[in-house]
């Protein structure tokens, strides 16, 4: 049974929850997201595989939680090598918090977005992405413009976010 970090507002560690318990009941947890550039400035998406919460929409190159005892970059570099084949360095950029809503599933996370560079493509794991692009980031951003229900709510928050760091994005 995996487990989550459960935090307070300051990202505080206050105890730990079974993961699909803290989703159906909404339970303050810490998360990640990794965001992945090609050289070319190009940023990787998944699509999210159907089972998942969010399922069928695109993303970051991979979301997902530290494990207990686990920092944030051990455990999102563990996650990316699962879900997307990628080995990389990462580099945290900035941390939010935010709340979203799938079903019965609820998203309360306190999500650290880290970073890293690729090339190449992912070897993905279809369990958790059906599908994988490459895009520049001034086409993502139309696109999010013009089909923002194509996208989960994180990303385009990061996106949003990600302004204030324009030399990453």
């Amino acid at each position: 049974m995996e487990k989550v970090i459960l935090v307070n507002e300051r990202d505080k560690q206050i105890g730990t929850e079974e993961k699909q318990k803290a989703h159906l009941e909404g339970k303050l947890h810490r998360a990640f997201s990794i965001l992945i550039f090609n050289k070319k400035g190009e940023m990787l998406l998944q699509k999210r595989a159907k089972r998942k919460s969010f399922g069928g929409l695109w993303s970051n190159a991979c979301c997902s939680h530290p494990r207990p005892g686990e920092d944030i970059l051990a455990a999102a570099k563990r996650r990316l090598k699962e879900e997307m084949g990628i080995e990389t360095e990462l580099f945290e950029v900035f941390s939010f918090h935010y709340q979203a809503r799938d079903k019965n599933y609820i998203e309360n996370e306190i999500d650290h977005v880290l970073y890293g560079i690729f090339d190449g493509n992912p070897k993905i794991n279809k369990k958790e992405a059906s599908s994988f692009k490459w895009m520049k980031m001034k086409d993502l951003k139309k696109d999010i413009k013009k089909n923002p229900q194509k996208y989960t709510f994180w990303f385009k928050k990061i996106l949003e976010y990600g302004e204030k760091f324009k030399e990453l994005l």
